[in-house]
């Protein structure tokens, strides 16, 4: 048998176990060549891309954990659950040192191939190990101490390890920690990821570990079964993977939903603690479902009672105009088409953007969502493309990969296109030309991803004025897609249903909410300005005020300033008349930027895409019609 060396990181049974399995395998410790299974570089990518999801939850604690033992002479590597490396991070020269024994992406490291190791040997035995010098079978790996932990998913099955490894001479037993720290926080995000829609249940003995990596958590179906777990959520309920989808909150905690639900209300947003036969108190807090902003129909288990289909079909509530945009994206669908989804403010667009991402082969990689128009213009460029560590005074010690490269293989939506400074687009376009982006102080980098663009302007007149690329625009528009606003949508009672659905389930008192006729025909009258985010928004204030056990809202559960708005005659914004030559246009479009901004030259500026400089000739000029302009002119000329 190995000697052990002194740490307590592993029971010592661990090992002596994968010794005799080594044996039963037939490995002879004296082996000092292993012809183990090794993928070429195009199996690699094909294995990587079937394990997406893994890799993308797990390259970010893979860069911060390595960033903080980096020159330690150390890498981190990152298996499937058949011991294959598929991602790896690490010092140059112990990396050099590890290749000569396989220690790369693309090895197979099961125990049964290379002996007993830490990545082998914690998919079999299903814990964090570690094999430490002479405790690894196989002679030739005696050099090496390696800490690995497994990655489970909420539902209990294996995915693969994490593992830290360096020179056995320098092993540290914070080490240990660490990788076990990493696998937490991997799966901690892949539950995240999984049960983004549905229902949550945070807790731990202690309160203040509600919200750190510590907490247990489980997600939660409508009738209050619990369908996934985190690893502490496992640990602290005593839960076994066959338990998922059969074991309710009832039988686990001796509460029902609806009593928890209405624990929760109580508390405010406070953890309650929740005394358990025999047990501990438990502190927990609920976190409800969250969907995507402003468009009802989000939620799977609403959806379902309409359509059996995708996220697309869940938007399909009957207006024709939705019903035309959702085929006419299904016909691109997967096509890597670019799309335009133009709309008005809070009709959307951001929804049913990732509607398409979520119905695609793409499902699965990242969605990216930017808003250019939130972004600073002095940020917006290594927001972006990223930038290469130091490459600028206040860039981060490690660079950042931009948002761009973190959409690669998935989809990167650009709301708000149109407020995206004139020479950004220029790069921009460089990167959809030749699928390359190049870093600030960094080489050009491959991308790939579905680009869907969003906007409430017109931006084929801002071509015509030239505050918007032309060549851009047509790279951008490979189909255009329209969003109707909520006062033409011939639906509204379906989306108010919806609306109303999600709410009731937060509530979890079991009925069914519904508005009086006079609310309904005062919300039929409105002409909705704010669109379905301001729909959604008044909706859910109105909810909050019903009594426990009432289920009709009526206008006097309404804010005072909701009752004004529906009294108030809303005149439909009609489209202004097109003016008739380019400088015209030019000057409305001015206009109305300086009428938004209150007269704010700077913000009207930014808005417009253009110096200030340019502004105050445009208005000097006299030819600007604006009642916010007029003083400025005047001040001007006058100067």
């Amino acid at each position: 048998m190995p000697r052990q060396p002194a740490r307590l990181a592993t029971d010592p049974a661990d090992i002596s176990r994968s010794w005799q399995r080594c044996r039963q395998a037939g490995l002879v410790p004296e082996l000092t060549r292993v012809d183990g299974p090794h993928m070429g570089q195009v199996q690699l990518r094909a294995a990587a891309d079937r394990r997406a999801t893994l890799i993308a939850q797990a390259r970010p604690v893979i860069d911060y954990i390595y960033s903080q033992i980096r020159d330690s002479g150390c890498v981190m590597l990152l298996s499937d659950e058949n011991g294959f490396l598929l991602e790896s991070a690490g010092d140059t020269d112990f990396c050099t040192r590890a290749a000569q024994v396989a220690l790369q992406p693309g090895a197979c490291w099961a125990e049964d191939t290379r002996g007993t190791n830490a990545v082998g040997t914690a998919l079999i035995e299903g814990r964090p190990i570690v094999v430490n010098g002479t405790e690894h079978y196989l002679r030739h790996n005696n050099f090496l101490a390696c800490a690995a932990a497994p990655l489970v998913e909420p539902g209990g099955r294996l995915l693969g390890a994490i593992d830290i490894s360096c020179d056995a001479r320098r092993y540290h037993p914070h080490t240990f920690g660490l990788v076990r720290a990493a696998a937490q926080m991997i799966e901690n995000r892949i539950f995240e990821l999984t049960f983004a829609s549905q229902m949550k249940l945070r807790f731990h003995l202690s309160s203040a570990c509600l919200g750190s990596v510590m907490e247990g958590t489980i997600a939660l179906s409508e009738d209050g079964r619990i369908i996934g777990a985190n690893r502490t959520g496992f640990h602290l309920l005593g839960l076994a993977p066959s338990d998922i989808g059969q074991l309710g909150i009832a039988e686990t905690l001796g509460i029902g939903l609806r009593e928890l639900l209405d624990l929760d209300r109580h508390a405010q947003g406070r953890p309650v603690a929740l005394h358990r036969r025999g047990s501990d108190a438990m502190f927990i807090m609920v976190e409800h479902v969250r969907l995507p902003q402003f468009v009802p129909g989000s939620l799977p288990a609403v959806a379902a009672k309409t359509t059996a289909g995708d996220a697309l079909s869940a938007l399909d509530t009957g207006d024709a105009r939705i019903h035309t945009a959702i085929a006419q994206a299904r016909r691109v669908l997967d096509r890597k088409v670019p799309l335009l989804l133009q709309g008005e403010t809070g009709a959307g667009k951001d929804v049913f953007a990732r509607a398409i991402h979520a119905a695609s082969g793409r499902a699965h990689k990242p969605f990216v969502a930017v808003n250019c128009a939130a972004l600073p213009e002095s940020l917006i460029e290594s927001e972006l493309f990223g930038h290469a560590p130091g490459s600028f005074t206040g860039a981060r010690r490690e660079g950042a990969v931009g948002r761009i490269r973190e959409a690669h293989g998935g989809t990167l939506f650009l709301d708000e296109i149109g407020d995206m400074p004139l020479h950004m687009q220029t790069r921009l376009l460089r990167v959809l030309e030749d699928g390359y982006v190049t870093p600030i102080g960094g080489k050009p980098v491959p991308v790939d991803f579905l680009l869907i663009s969003a906007t409430h302007c017109d931006l084929k007149a801002r071509v015509g004025t030239q505050e918007f690329r032309a060549d851009l625009y047509y790279r951008l528009n490979g189909l255009t897609i329209a969003l109707p606003p909520a006062r033409e949508r011939t639906d509204l009672p379906a989306l108010i249903e919806r609306i109303l659905a999600r709410e009731a389930l937060e509530r979890g008192e079991g009925l069914t909410l519904r508005l009086t006729p006079e609310l309904a025909e005062a919300f039929a009258r409105y002409t909705w300005p704010g669109n379905l985010r301001q729909l959604a928004g008044m909706l859910r204030t109105a909810c909050l005020m019903l009594d426990s056990g009432e289920c009709e809202l009526g206008v006097e559960h309404l804010s005072e300033e909701a009752q004004a708005e529906l009294n108030r005659k809303h005149v439909a914004p009609q489209p202004p008349a097109r003016p008739a030559t380019l400088r015209a246009r030019a000057d409305a479009l001015i206009g109305n930027a300086v009428a938004e901004t209150g007269g704010n030259l700077a913000a009207a500026a930014r808005k417009l895409g253009i110096s200030r400089n340019t502004l105050y000739r445009r208005l000097a000029a006299g030819t600007v019609v604006s009642e916010s302009a007029k003083p400025l002119q005047a001040r001007k000329l006058n100067s």
